[in-house]
């Protein structure tokens, strides 16, 4: 008798098993699944869309549990890029992470940079070619005539120069408002960020010189001293108003600690702000190293008898049409404000240390000025190559020197510190 054969089994039975041998990587996709994964480092060059809405409020402060913050957004952290990394810098694998249009929406690179994309869309402020070819001619032009108003101090004044342009001409109280405010200016070419500065000359005030003898007689009325050393600076129109954003903006006026932005802050924020924010990192660092007191800093001052200072507009920054910030009035930086460090140092440290994400061309500057020791002279090289009457104000003392390079030591620790934050984050 023939053994009866043995039936072959059917699709269904088959594809049951499949199923069962596939639960235990399915299961494992499940655990691995983030419901609200973090941003990951752009994919490529192409230009990247960033959300959009309004800031909500910030939270509070930074001891809440699970909380993330700016910081914590904008340190992206290691271990989750490099699940999806593959080859080199920026390349991410979409297998089992984000989508690529996702991947490219974060604003921030390697953990404490702003991307090459955001960066490409911050406004060029004051080319440097623009720059130098108004400084030629201003320096050359004669001042055809001197108005009251426009220009801060009742001291100062709006010129108009023989070329057509405009300048705010300012007239220190003393010498050293005028030396803070030409240094600061070359300080900003030394960090990589001088465009965001209008251009500014020194200039001497002769009355029988040829470039003010047409306003000799308005001379007399401002009551200059002959032989005084003034700054002048490119006038822009239509300049506008910034009320800081947040962390710095009207959370602070709250009566809380400055902290970093949450995720759901930075997560709604539009292109155009991102924008701001890149340049609001480059200012508060800038204002850190020449521990200028007359901007942000001079508005929390001001919190402990105006609680709604801080939703006003900032003290000498204005927003050019096309978005750009113009750090103007420079003048209490490096010198006045390192005669005033204890006073002002509570304020402007926290400030630096509000910020955890940079342009990297910024930092690495600043890496530079700390591995070789030379922020100041770095800074006295370029003072002395661009401003003809450098030597009429001098440079900074020794002792001024040794705090340029100890603020620059400083903030490249901070870099550090934020760099290693995000490596654990």
């Amino acid at each position: 008798m023939k053994q009866a054969r043995r039936a072959a089994p059917g699709p269904l039975p088959v594809l049951g098993l499949l199923l069962l041998g596939a639960l235990p990587g399915l299961w494992t996709l499940l655990l691995r699944w983030e419901p609200e994964p973090e941003p990951r480092p752009p994919a490529g060059p192409r230009p990247g869309r960033w959300g959009s809405g309004r800031s909500p409020a910030a939270r509070d402060g930074p001891g809440g549990r699970g909380q993330k913050t700016f910081r914590a957004v904008l340190s992206l952290p290691r271990a989750a890029a490099s699940r999806g990394e593959r080859g080199g810098e920026g390349r991410f694998s979409t297998a089992g992470s984000l989508p690529a249009a996702a991947a490219a929406a974060s604003p921030v690179e390697r953990g404490i940079f702003w991307s090459r994309d955001l960066e490409e869309q911050v406004p060029p402020g004051f080319p440097a070619e623009e720059a130098a070819a108004w400084l030629s001619a201003a320096r050359a032009a004669r001042v055809a005539s001197l108005e009251r108003g426009g220009c801060g101090r009742s001291s100062n004044r709006l010129a108009r120069l023989s070329d057509g342009s405009r300048a705010c001409v300012r007239y220190g109280i003393n010498p050293e408002q005028i030396q803070g405010e030409a240094l600061s200016y070359h300080l900003a070419g030394v960090l990589g960020m001088q465009e965001r500065l209008p251009p500014m000359a020194l200039a001497l005030v002769e009355a029988r010189g040829r470039q003010w003898e047409p306003v000799r007689e308005e001379l007399h009325g401002s009551h200059w001293t002959e032989g005084a050393v003034v700054s002048l600076t490119r006038w822009v129109d239509n300049l506008t108003a910034v009320v800081a954003p947040a962390p710095w903006g009207a959370e602070a006026g709250a009566g809380r600690r400055l902290q970093p932005l949450s995720a759901v802050e930075l997560g709604s924020l539009s292109p155009s702000q991102l924008v701001e924010l890149v340049q609001w990192s480059d200012l508060i660092l800038f204002d850190y190293l020449t521990a200028n007191f007359d901007r942000l800093v001079s508005n929390l001052f001001s919190l402990q008898w105006d609680p709604r200072v801080m939703r006003r507009a900032t003290s000498n920054l204005l927003r050019a049409p096309d978005g750009g910030l113009v750090f103007i009035d420079n003048e209490a930086g490096l010198v006045h404000g390192y005669r005033l460090l204890a006073t002002w140092d509570p304020y402007n440290e926290p400030l630096l240390r509000s910020v955890c994400v940079f342009r990297e061309g910024t930092a690495r500057r600043v890496a530079e000025l700390h591995r070789r020791r030379s922020a100041a002279a770095e800074l006295r090289r370029r003072y002395r190559a661009r401003e003809p009457l450098w030597a009429r104000l001098g440079f900074l003392s020794e002792r001024q020197a040794e705090l340029l390079q100890a603020r620059v030591d400083f903030v490249h620790r901070h870099i550090d510190h934020c760099r290693a934050q995000a490596a654990v984050i």
